[in-house]
């Protein structure tokens, strides 16, 4: 669960056209991620700009990176924007579901799954 200097700190990080772009980009290339080249061309950006930028936003705890051959490979951490949509929607609806449904029908129209995996 997020606690409030968390979700402050996640809030300050994305309040840059960059980082938000980063991090809409992140989310879109899935738990594979993107090289940070092929980071930096997406949202058209140096890479010594975009340097900067993901240190913020891996401080904040909202992507990671790990190495693969002589790449860098940032992804979004799910959990950490997971925990930062719940700590904004935890107290919503106050006893008015109507208030929450169209965020709640939003995030399952995009994040039904489409097959069904067997494990």
């Amino acid at each position: 669960m997020m606690d409030e200097r968390q979700a402050l700190s996640a809030f300050a990080a994305l309040a840059q056209e960059h980082r938000m772009r980063i991090v809409r980009q992140l989310v879109t290339a899935g738990p594979d991620g993107l090289a940070a080249g092929a980071l930096a061309t997406e949202i058209d950006v140096s890479v010594t700009n975009l340097s900067f930028h993901l240190k913020e936003l891996t401080h904040a705890g909202l992507i990671h990176s790990r190495r693969k051959g002589r790449s860098i490979i940032y992804s979004a951490t799910y959990p950490a924007l997971s925990a930062l949509i719940e700590f904004l929607m935890k107290d919503c609806c106050q006893g008015h579901p109507e208030v929450c449904t169209p965020a709640v029908t939003a995030l399952v129209a995009c994040c039904t799954p489409t097959e069904v995996v067997h494990v």
